[in-house]
């Protein structure tokens, strides 16, 4: 019986070498997991913080908002001794909110520019992309006239949602 005991002593030792090797082998594969997901993500560790602050910082992007203008601009245009028509519904685009809240303000004065500047146009060009493409231009010089005169600040594009003539 004395044989029987002094076999299982060693046995146990084994097991808590075993357990202990287990346990050192966990917290290093954590250890090392922990340190590459941190390399990873933050581009090295104390070279990332020297390298950010010599490049000097990006332009932050600015997403563009909208506007439509409620009712459609409806004008005639002449076309050859004859009258025609033309739609346009219309939206602004711009960086800034306030130059959106600002040609809100002063709409009944750009709409009335606006009919001014489609009734001018000539019939032939408005039924061709780049004759719109023109008149798109003409009408952003003719808002951001109306704005900076205002003292407002500028819009960035008028954009067509629906065109017609006829």
């Amino acid at each position: 019986m004395a044989e029987n005991n002094a076999a299982q002593a060693p046995a146990k030792k084994g097991k808590l070498k075993l357990i202990i090797m287990l346990a050192v082998i966990i917290i290093l594969a954590v250890a090392l997991s922990v340190v590459g997901t941190l390399w990873f993500l933050g581009d090295g560790f104390a070279q990332s913080s020297d390298a950010e602050s010599s490049v000097p910082a990006e332009p932050t992007f600015v997403a563009s908002t909208y506007t439509d203008l409620e009712r459609a601009l409806v004008t005639t245009v002449q076309a050859q001794g004859r009258q025609r028509y033309a739609q346009v519904h219309l939206s602004f685009e711009a960086k800034d909110p306030a130059a959106l809240v600002a040609a809100d303000t002063h709409m009944p004065l750009i709409r009335s520019k606006l009919v001014t500047v489609l009734g001018n146009s000539d019939f032939n060009e408005l039924q061709t992309p780049d004759g719109r493409a023109a008149l798109a231009g003409q009408m952003l010089v003719t808002v951001n006239e109306v704005l900076v005169q205002e003292g407002e600040p500028e819009i960035k594009q008028v954009l067509f949602r629906n065109f017609v003539v006829q």
